[in-house]
């Protein structure tokens, strides 16, 4: 089969790869239909570089229609159509009772010390061939693939896989009191989807911070206030402005380690392309290689005693932050991976019945797998208003 895969920073390829087989007896083997590039794919290629090998397939954002089954499964048959969660959780463990399935207790890497196995991202999570693929097996074929109704477009369902629960969780973890104000840092695919479901959610008071001429009219046009600003000084000036001087009763946090910001931390980021990548792994895994303006933005910018909620991807294991501040002003603080299952209630019923979250015309971007090498390109450098790209096998 054809997949992109991975040969370098910055440097992704469309390869001849084996095709995926049943190895357990509850796997399934989709044929992948859409598949979408993910901020987080781009981290692959830059700052996690070290801990990715030559030829790993990537991408952790797809759906397609079940082609083979295991003889153990019974929860879907070939021609079901379905999505499958970036996280790969049993369903049945503790962690997964509780809701925790980003934390299950089944495909936890505990020798790297890391929560649960994710498709196409780097040793640290599993290293489980990804879903920009032409065919993917999917484990616990009984309960992780989420099945979907025919007769819809994917790009109704495909967000499922990551974007509706990571922007639905980091809306639910900022829990924005009534009537209060919600600041979404970055303008990307989660922050964009940040700022609709709060608005779905009934948060009236939405503002989002970014620079990018594309994903500020994107977020305007669906009535959120946007700053057009990431300059920290000036985005808390116009949260003040808008709050009496208090802040933000809630932050959300969608850009992470790539903001722009610490030089220290923009040259340890830098490092990862010419430190070898056995030291680099020692030196992330010991140190802090973040570049925190958007975190240092979140915690000037929410209110005392409000909330920050982070969905951004970080990857340095000491990076220092302002706990003096962060204790003064009695901020709360929650983060993590998104638990794909445990929002799917929430979710499903919205994209089945009208479309209230925009879904259908989310994507600004549909392309051949063939031509993944170029997409990527363009969306790492916010070239063409490239926002959100689904590869198409």
């Amino acid at each position: 089969m054809r997949a992109v895969t991975w040969h370098g920073r910055a440097d992704v390829r469309v390869d001849t790869v084996p095709d995926p087989t049943i190895q357990d007896p509850t796997d399934v083997v989709i044929e992948v239909t859409s598949s979408g590039i993910c901020g987080s794919d781009l981290h692959l290629i830059e700052v996690m570089a070290p801990f990715m090998s030559v030829g790993d397939v990537m991408g952790h954002e797809p759906m397609g229609v079940v082609r083979e089954v295991g003889s153990a499964v019974t929860a879907v048959k070939p021609g079901d159509r379905v999505v499958v969660p970036f996280n790969i959780s049993c369903g049945t463990c503790w962690m997964c009772s509780q809701g925790l399935q980003s934390q299950c207790e089944t495909t936890q890497n505990r020798d790297q010390g890391f929560g649960a196995s994710l498709f196409g991202y780097t040793k640290l999570y599993g290293q489980v061939p990804g879903g920009q693929a032409e065919y993917l097996r999917v484990p616990f074929g009984n309960t992780l693939p989420i099945k979907v109704p025919a007769g819809l477009p994917d790009d109704r369902f495909v967000y499922l896989s990551d974007v509706l629960p990571t922007a639905w969780q980091a809306v639910q973890y900022a829990a924005t009191p009534p009537g209060g104000t919600l600041l979404v840092l970055g303008l990307g695919p989660i922050g964009d989807m940040c700022t609709r479901i709060a608005h779905h959610l009934g948060i009236d008071k939405v503002y989002a911070s970014d620079v990018v001429p594309e994903r500020l009219a994107r977020a305007s046009a669906r009535g959120t206030n946007v700053i057009r600003s990431t300059d920290r000084k000036e985005v808390l000036q116009a949260i003040q402005d808008a709050t009496d001087g208090r802040g933000a009763d809630a932050v959300i946090d969608a850009v992470g380690m790539e903001a722009h910001g610490s030089p220290l931390a923009s040259l340890a980021q830098k490092a990862t392309a010419i430190v070898p990548d056995a030291i680099m792994e020692k030196v992330m895994q010991v140190a802090g290689v973040d570049r925190l303006a958007a975190l240092n933005t979140a915690i000037d910018t929410v209110r005392r005693g409000g909330t920050i909620s982070l969905s951004g991807v970080y990857g340095g294991a000491t990076d220092p932050l302002p706990l003096m501040r962060m204790f003064d002003k009695q901020i709360q603080l929650r983060m993590g991976q998104a638990n794909v299952w445990r929002w799917v209630p929430d979710i499903l019923p919205l994209l089945t019945e009208g479309d209230p979250l925009g879904v259908d015309d989310f994507a600004t971007h549909r392309v051949p797998l063939e031509q993944a090498p170029e997409a990527y390109a363009n969306f790492r450098e916010k070239k063409d208003g490239a926002v959100k790209v689904l590869l198409q096998p």
